[in-house]
């Protein structure tokens, strides 16, 4: 186990596990027309990988740009995921 996370591979696992839960979700959605609509979804989780990544560069002890850039952009993502939100009332 510490391995997995002084290495950085755990965040890799969650970072599969969202993609294939984005997956499931999207495809439910084609199949019956209902759940989560794409976008509002795709832009949360964009916030949660950009969290993750900038997890998994400090765990892997990155230089500090690579910490910076993905939290950047969770904060652009969750702004975006606030905006649709607002907009929608929700």
């Amino acid at each position: 186990m510490e391995a997995l996370i002084s290495t950085g591979r755990i965040v890799d696992v969650a970072l599969l596990a969202m993609a294939l839960e984005a997956c499931v979700i999207l495809a439910w959605r084609v199949r019956t027309g209902g759940g989560i609509a794409p976008l509002p979804m795709l832009v949360n989780f964009a916030a949660g990988g950009g969290l993750l990544l900038a997890l998994r560069a400090a765990l892997t002890a990155e230089n500090w740009e690579w910490i910076a850039i993905p939290l950047a952009a969770a904060l652009a993502a969750h702004l975006g995921d606030l905006l649709l939100r607002w907009k929608n009332g929700a």
